[in-house]
């Protein structure tokens, strides 16, 4: 079962998005000095979007929840960075009615293709949101994580039913409309006209360790964790697989 703690630590530390935060944060350096645009597609209360403007960036959060949005707008004012969060409401296939087309230096769409109706339209419009020479992050559920951790806990139907479905679910109840294995995340973004240049394991074994074992030692977590993301065959049972993918042609 997914722990849903922060662990208290903050988001560029915390064992949970570690492994992530190095990622962009390397790629926010190749892409060099000064405020670059960040696209969050279905970046909700923004986690991800509030740290990027605390660190000088221009980010757009698009998202169809006005409730989350306001978080968004409350949270950004109380981090001081109002002036460079802006909030839309909006769906991720209706990204290019919302953002001019090749404005963005990167787009990340995070824990979104699992439930939208369209994913690849979705990734479509994430490419067509980039500038030539701009990424994509995309983070997406991770099938064998999800079989696994339901075979662990006893839930053996479950976990045959997701090996099963072409889609990854358990049953119509699944509160994900699909998950993801290397291979079809991968294809999905080659689909989308974007190159493909690195996956990651997202919590390759944040959600298998108790809370209290990862607090005593958090900065043990987070290098280990590291250590796995990119290493067969633990990135392929981490929770979840982050994939960056570029955009063709030069700034």
């Amino acid at each position: 079962m997914e722990h849903t703690s922060t662990r208290s630590a903050g988001p560029h530390t915390s064992p949970r998005t570690a492994v992530l935060w190095d990622v962009l944060t390397a790629e926010l350096d190749r892409q060099g000095a000064g405020p670059l645009v960040v696209i969050d597609v279905g970046g909700g209360t923004g986690g991800f979007a509030v740290p990027l403007a605390e660190a000088g960036h221009q980010v757009t959060v698009v998202d169809p929840s006005p409730d989350a949005l306001a978080a968004l707008t409350r949270r950004a004012a109380d981090a001081g960075v109002a002036e460079r969060v802006r909030a839309l409401q909006g769906d991720g296939d209706r990204l290019a009615e919302l953002v001019a087309p090749g404005a963005a230096d990167m787009v990340l769409c995070h824990s979104l293709l699992e439930v939208v109706d369209e994913p690849a339209e979705v990734l479509r419009s994430v490419a067509a949101a980039l500038r030539p020479g701009g990424v994509a992050s995309v983070l997406v559920a991770n099938r064998a994580s999800a079989l696994l951790t339901r075979a662990a806990n006893g839930h053996l139907a479950a976990a045959a039913a997701l090996l099963d479905d072409p889609d990854g679910r358990v049953d119509a109840r699944d509160t994900l409309r699909r998950r993801f294995d290397p291979a079809t995340a991968a294809a999905l973004v080659a689909g989308a006209g974007l190159t493909l240049e690195a996956i990651h394991g997202v919590r390759v074994l944040y959600d298998l360790i108790p809370a209290s074992l990862a607090e005593a030692d958090p900065a043990a977590l987070v290098t280990l964790e590291a250590r796995l993301s990119q290493q067969l065959p633990y990135r392929d049972i981490a929770a979840q697989l982050h994939l960056l993918a570029r955009r063709s042609g030069e700034r």
